[in-house]
């Protein structure tokens, strides 16, 4: 039984096979104290040993261990068998073979009684999906898996209904043959004696656990403070607070000088003198091991597959950012529809390629819940051993660059280039869905780099569409840039706009000839000017190797946006 009085220091005790639990007030330090103990804590500032049959964790205990999380951790577009399945591959050894795995997660449904649930998906919010107490049994499943030798779950009924809660721990009870629960560091049976013996004693029809809880409060004694004074409850709250500090320093006190914390450790003592160690293991090495049973190949696999899935299975994601550049491709394409070669094409095809580039940029802001929205999913996969980084950042990028950029660019590009009635070429065309692409690539990997290590969506928002707008103001139409006073033009370097507006000028604008009307002493005047002028102007560089350097420029960018974001995503500090 835990106190509020320094929740997770100086605790001793020895867990014995079976079903074991820790039970306390909110804010004691459970779910604290639980992390320790499945070394998914950062160790910095913890002193002591947790022992395993006598010896040291090993360095992997976290990987070897199951962990159930108080939050589901479990992909809600798959069904309960792809998600078991999905932990079968990854975390049994690969020296089991398929139909093995697949029986194993077969045993485990019926064993859990998912059979009825187990081809319907587990739900999300735009989903309807399986039940509280199924979707519990799920996550329990996911570990169950690779039939660890010690799980642990924190809080695994919160949230649950009584009927609910009671056929979770019967699971837990079938899936740990042992001793009964346990509410205090002792045996269950020797609870109510234990209590009854230094003062505290349960009423008949009052629940033991609840009662517990009360006496560790300080409730119990509050009541019996506000009956003996005649105030039904209206008790001065500075007694309130010294009768419970006093009720907890008994607690603490009568535990250390009782038989079950002197035998706690004897037993102890006898362990430690006991155990074996082959090599020092600290608790840092402990706490951040991670081994695998799968190669990389495979975990790419498996993860690719699933995040493909559960892209195409989220209509919100893939089918709306289709749905919206199609939208914007009709739009875009009326506007400005068929272009002439006059002073207002001159207009006109800026205008459309300015709004082109900065459509690509802005729509990618999409990708900034990328890494957010499954954080909790990825750090609890990732310190289990399911996958490494690499496997997991790989995964979403190649998915969503596919799904989410590639798709929706390529048809903002047919519907767009013929509508606006841009040059009349096939190289043309091609070099235009490149150049739409690649912007679309790059703007991408901007948002990861900046939202990879964000908690919060609306404020990667915020950054990302800060970036973007100052990156709009030197992209080459706003203001001219060969104007711009020096200790400001090296900002245009960082316009990912820029490059891709540049492009496409150069693609469109070479080779073309413009009639121009001018107005000279009162009189109009025609007047030819070629595309070349226009862009001189602008100070594009405007031969072939130009517009490939621009090219160039975006794919470096992408490149260091990608690697900025897959180190913020490879060093987060946070465990669970």
């Amino acid at each position: 039984t835990s106190s509020n009085t320094d929740p997770v220091s100086k605790l001793t005790g020895v867990m014995r096979p079976g079903l074991n639990a820790i039970l306390g007030p909110t804010g004691s330090g459970k779910s604290s104290f639980l992390d320790i103990l499945a070394a998914r804590k950062d160790p910095a500032g913890l002193s002591g040993e947790v022992l395993i049959d006598g010896v040291p964790q090993p360095p992997n205990f976290k990987c070897l261990s199951g962990y159930v999380v108080q939050d589901d951790v479990v992909m809600g577009t798959l069904t309960v068998r792809e998600n078991l399945r999905f932990s079968a591959a990854l975390r049994l050894p690969s020296s089991v073979s398929r139909a093995e795995k697949e029986a194993r997660v077969c045993q485990l449904i019926r064993e859990l009684g998912l059979t009825k649930v187990a081809d319907s998906k587990v739900g999300t919010q735009m989903i309807r999906g399986i039940s509280g107490g199924e979707r519990k049994r799920t996550n329990i499943g996911m570990e169950l898996i690779m039939d660890p030798s010690v799980l642990f779950l924190d809080e695994p009924t919160t949230g649950l209904d009584a009927s609910t809660a009671n056929s979770v721990l019967l699971l837990l009870k079938r899936s740990s043959p042992g001793p009964p629960s346990m509410v205090y560091h002792g045996p269950s049976i020797d609870t109510l004696d234990y209590f009854t013996n230094i003062g505290y004693t349960c009423e008949p029809h009052n629940n033991p656990a609840d009662f517990f809880l009360d006496v560790i409060n300080g409730d119990y004694h509050a009541s019996t403070l506000a009956t003996m004074q005649g105030t039904e409850g209206n008790v001065a709250v500075e007694d309130l607070r010294s009768c419970r500090q006093s009720v907890e320093d008994r607690l603490v006190e009568d535990y250390q000088t009782s038989s079950c914390s002197a035998a706690t450790r004897a037993e102890l003592e006898r362990i430690v003198q006991g155990k074996h160690r082959k090599a020092p293991c600290t608790a840092a090495a402990a706490a951040r091991t991670v081994t695998y049973n799968s190669s990389f190949c495979h975990q790419l696999h498996w993860v690719l597959k699933r995040t493909f899935r559960n892209l195409l299975l989220n209509p919100q994601t893939s089918v709306a950012q289709v749905g919206v550049s199609l939208f914007l491709a009709l739009i875009v394409g009326a506007i400005f529809f068929g272009v002439k070669n006059d002073q207002s094409g001159i207009q006109n095809r800026m205008g459309a390629l300015f709004f082109i580039t900065t459509n690509q940029c802005f729509s990618s802001v999409s990708a900034a819940e990328l890494f957010i929205s499954e954080r909790k999913l990825f750090m609890h996969e990732y310190i289990s051993g399911y996958y490494r980084v690499s496997v997991y950042f790989l995964s979403k990028v190649l998915s969503d660059i596919f799904v989410l950029r590639t798709i929706p660019a390529a048809i903002f590009s047919v519907v767009s280039y013929f509508m606006i009635g841009l040059q009349v070429s096939v190289e043309a065309f091609f070099i235009f869905m490149l150049t739409v692409t690649l912007v679309s690539y790059t703007a991408t990997s901007m948002t990861m780099a900046i939202s990879a290590d964000q908690s919060v969506v609306a404020l990667a928002n915020l950054f990302i569409t800060i970036s973007f707008v100052f990156m709009m103001i030197f992209s080459g139409l706003l203001v001219n840039l060969p104007s711009i006073m020096d200790w400001l033009a090296w900002l245009k370097y960082f316009s990912i706009p820029r490059y891709g507006l540049a492009a496409l000028q150069i693609n469109e604008f070479v080779g073309l000839r413009f009639l121009v009307v001018t107005c000279l002493s009162a009189a109009l005047r025609c007047c030819r000017c070629t595309g070349e002028q226009q862009l001189d102007y602008l100070g594009i560089k405007y031969s072939h190797w130009g517009m490939w350097e621009n090219h160039l420029a975006l794919t470096v960018m992408m490149a260091i946006f990608l690697i900025i974001a897959y180190l913020k995503l490879r060093f987060i500090k946070k465990f669970t």
